[in-house]
């Protein structure tokens, strides 16, 4: 959850937010300088998870949008992306199916890659996650540049999944990422 620092100036940048969450939501996620290296503000969202109250609020949030559109499976991206995807699909009675990293799923996979500012990485889904024709929702924590995303839906469209909507609780919109989705439409519940 990066934010590149050359965006401030001094005082701190604040970039205007616009959220569907609650204050208290959006007061949980802390900023983070220069991590993980110099020039970055990560958006730390640990002390939302570490509330009971607010991770339910936050899991809610991804529920609300997610019951009207039926999905039959759920998928998230590794890794954050697994602890929202799952207890959603969880309290809808839909599967969930994992994306991750190169290399760490045990049966056979198909992939796709996506560019990175230094360099390539790949993202994999097992072969039978998902059947033809399956309604998907694509749940994640951050929509920043949306190379991960991008080739989540890549994978989510090789299985013949119908991607209803990618759903993100923040989205750093200076960084444009949601155009990598077209056009498939995406929420995101905090957007800086």
């Amino acid at each position: 959850m990066n934010m590149n620092l050359n965006m401030c100036t001094n005082p701190p940048y604040v970039p205007p937010m616009q959220h569907l969450a609650s204050d208290r939501i959006a007061n949980a996620v802390r900023d983070v300088i220069d991590f993980p290296k110099p020039g970055i503000l990560f958006k730390d969202i640990t002390p939302l998870l570490s509330d009971g109250a607010l991770f339910h609020e936050a899991i809610d949030l991804f529920l609300d949008a997610c019951k009207p559109l039926r999905p039959d499976k759920i998928v998230g991206i590794d890794a954050r992306g697994f602890m929202f995807g799952s207890a959603v699909a969880y309290e809808l009675g839909a599967g969930f199916i994992p994306v991750r990293k190169k290399g760490k799923l045990p049966y056979q996979t198909q992939e796709a890659s996506y560019t990175l500012e230094y360099g390539e990485a790949t993202v994999e889904m097992h072969i039978d996650a998902i059947a033809p024709g399956e309604r998907i929702v694509l749940i994640d924590d951050l929509l920043a540049t949306g190379g991960t995303s991008a080739a989540a839906a890549k994978l989510i469209s090789q299985a013949g999944g119908h991607l209803l909507e990618v759903q993100f609780l923040i989205e750093l919109a200076f960084l444009s990422g949601r155009k990598h989705l077209a056009p498939v439409p995406v929420k995101s519940f905090l957007t800086y």
